[in-house]
């Protein structure tokens, strides 16, 4: 019997390629060496922390609305296979531009880079939502307004690096925000399942 690549196969191998991104950027946090205070120590290494925060909250962000995207998904087609690989390997190319602003520091061409990195990731995932959308016949769970407020985020985040950094990592975080707001078809599936478990639940209830 052959065995086919199905939804599930796709969404377990985006899991393990997405696990090894996260070790990844926590492997070029180091602990400072001995020949430094414990406080200057915590000075040198909060910068880099801020930087693994926010690229773990980007990866994440992906990963959650990743479920989301192939929740509607039931059967894999060529060109949603490669644009998945596609959003992978953009995904891949956080941790270095992680490591180059944890090395560098807070300079405007470090951040710069790092939102330019992030911009990169939504060009496949953009295409990986159509492609889904068109095969399924079901509009994708975020909507079209989100990814465009998140490319004009990380757009205002690159012009901004000369001028600010931190207003430029302002820009970074707002994308966060935006992607944090559960898409409001997950809460109603969420609120139906709930209210369906209660309607069924073969317990008695006081």
């Amino acid at each position: 019997m052959e065995d086919k690549l199905t939804p599930s196969r796709m969404e377990a191998f985006s899991d393990g390629v997405i696990a090894v991104i996260i070790t990844i950027m926590v492997l070029e946090i180091h602990v400072p060496t001995r020949d430094i205070s414990n406080l200057d120590g915590l000075r040198h290494i909060a910068p880099i922390l801020v930087v693994y925060l926010l690229s773990f909250i980007q990866v994440g962000i992906y990963w959650v609305n990743h479920h989301y995207l192939v929740d509607d998904l039931q059967q894999i087609t060529h060109g949603i296979l490669w644009s998945n690989l596609a959003l992978l390997f953009c995904l891949s190319l956080i941790p270095a531009a992680t490591a180059w602003m944890g090395e560098r520091g807070l300079t405007p061409f470090s951040i710069a880079l790092y939102a330019a990195v992030c911009i990169v990731p939504a060009i496949p995932w953009f295409v990986l939502s159509m492609l889904i959308c068109a095969h399924s016949g079901i509009a994708p769970a975020n909507s079209l307004l989100k990814t465009a407020l998140s490319a004009s985020s990380y757009l205002c985040a690159i012009l901004g690096a000369h001028f600010s950094t931190w207003i430029s990592l302002g820009f970074i975080a707002l994308v966060a925000v935006i992607w944090l707001i559960p898409p409001k078809r997950v809460v109603e599936q969420t609120r139906a399942q709930s209210r369906w478990r209660q309607d069924h639940d073969p317990l008695p209830r006081d």
